[in-house]
């Protein structure tokens, strides 16, 4: 914890310890305030990880299959209007509706990316609540 860390830079090895006199304060510049030492968590790590995974191993498909046409790769597929879709069949129409213009076999990467889509959320919905505002309810 980082509470734990700013705690142990004073400890046995330092040198104001050492020397036998009581703990002083680090001068500080007036306009420096001292940073908080809880940090407030917003999103959930693991999950904006997968859904990073996932955005970035469609950049890279994308580019595989429009290699040598980079000006026609749609400029977004939107892994939130997907998730938003009740079905992966229309999930797939849509896909297929995005990748129009390319002229290679886009039917692996559509069965691929629904597979990754599977068990994501919605952006919204990796927002957690600040432990601040459960205390105040």
């Amino acid at each position: 914890m980082a509470a734990n860390r700013v705690g142990r830079r004073l400890g046995r090895g330092s040198p104001v310890r050492s020397l036998g006199s009581p703990r002083a304060e680090p001068a500080r510049s007036p306009g420096i305030q001292r940073r908080q030492a809880r940090v407030t968590v917003k999103y959930d790590r693991r999950e904006l990880q997968r859904r990073l995974d996932t955005e970035q191993w469609i950049d890279g498909r994308l580019e595989e299959l429009y290699r040598g046409r980079e000006a026609e790769i749609p400029d977004e597929v939107n892994i939130d209007e997907l998730l938003e879709l009740e079905t992966d069949e229309a999930r797939a129409a849509q896909l297929q509706g995005i990748l129009k213009s390319c002229h290679s076999n886009t039917q692996a990467f559509v069965q691929e990316l629904l597979r990754k889509l599977q068990g994501l959320q919605k952006q919204q919905a990796l927002r957690q609540p600040s432990p601040d505002i459960q205390e105040q309810a």
